[in-house]
């Protein structure tokens, strides 16, 4: 076990206590179906975006189905952070929190990260502009989430003292099991089988805005290699690929430095 590993372990719990393991992502990155992955695992409870409603009542950013987030889910940051420290139902041991980078506005505490082991998805910025665009009309750097992976990759990589774990996407659709195996043994949990395959459907677990944002991941049953573009059981790049509208590429190339310096750690197959 390497030095930044064996404090990734440390900074969970000790005697059996659980593993809080927060994944940050940006959006269109392949991070519910890595969501799904965890969800396999029967010593794994997920979180879906806990952070969003609180995201929306500061922001005021019309999302698909703000107002259901707004109504349903808690906007108190505090509150959201001491729930990410709750006790885990029956006989799990993990947590795993799916999060979206973008919701991390400055009034959110930190100091519960210090009890995480953070890990980051990352996805090639053309490709997440291109997508986001089919959802939302106006994109800032912000709204990809760079800015804020690499403000948590730092931090996370000053208290470690080395970089916490990086995948891309690609990567990820092209070897699941290999990707999956290094990200396990980065966060120090042993990886499974199950992580390679799901039930098709929505989840219990998925946040309310499951309808407007996952509707793909719902055919999904696994991860799929873009070699096979044919098939639907799985999230992949489909063609003919979508061109980024003309007015996003000012965005691009802001996003470009931040998507090369985290794409500099990211763990190969």
């Amino acid at each position: 076990m390497n030095e930044a590993a064996a404090k990734q372990a440390g900074s969970g719990t000790a005697g059996g206590s659980p593993v809080r393991i927060a994944l940050w992502s940006g959006p269109r990155n392949l991070s519910t179906a890595l969501m799904r992955s965890f969800g396999s695992r029967r010593d794994t409870v997920v979180v879906d975006e806990p952070f969003y409603g609180h995201y929306l009542s500061v922001t005021g950013r019309r999302h698909p189905g703000a107002e259901e987030v707004l109504a349903h889910c808690e906007t108190d940051a505090d509150r959201v952070a001491q729930s990410l420290a709750a006790p885990l139902p029956g006989k799990r041991s993990i947590c795993y929190q799916k999060q979206m980078a973008h919701h991390l506005l400055p009034g959110v505490p930190r100091t519960w990260l210090d009890d995480a082991r953070c890990a980051f998805l990352i996805r090639e910025p053309a490709a997440v502009l291109t997508s986001l665009a089919q959802h939302l009309t106006e994109i800032t750097v912000m709204d990809t989430g760079l800015p804020q992976q690499v403000e948590l990759f730092s931090r996370q990589a000053r208290r470690l003292g080395a970089p916490p774990p990086v995948i891309d996407s690609t990567d990820l659709l092209a070897n699941p099991e290999a990707i999956l195996r290094g990200l396990c043994r980065a966060l120090c949990i042993p990886f499974d089988p199950a992580m390679l395959a799901w039930e098709a459907g929505p989840r219990s677990t998925d946040g309310i805005w499951g309808p407007h944002w996952y509707t793909e991941v719902y055919q999904t049953t696994g991860f799929v290699p873009e070699r096979r573009s044919a098939q639907r059981r799985g999230p992949q790049r489909r063609g003919p690929q979508r061109r980024l509208p003309e007015h996003l590429q000012s965005v691009l190339e802001e996003c470009l430095p931040f998507h090369r310096e985290l794409a500099a750690h990211k763990l190969l197959p």
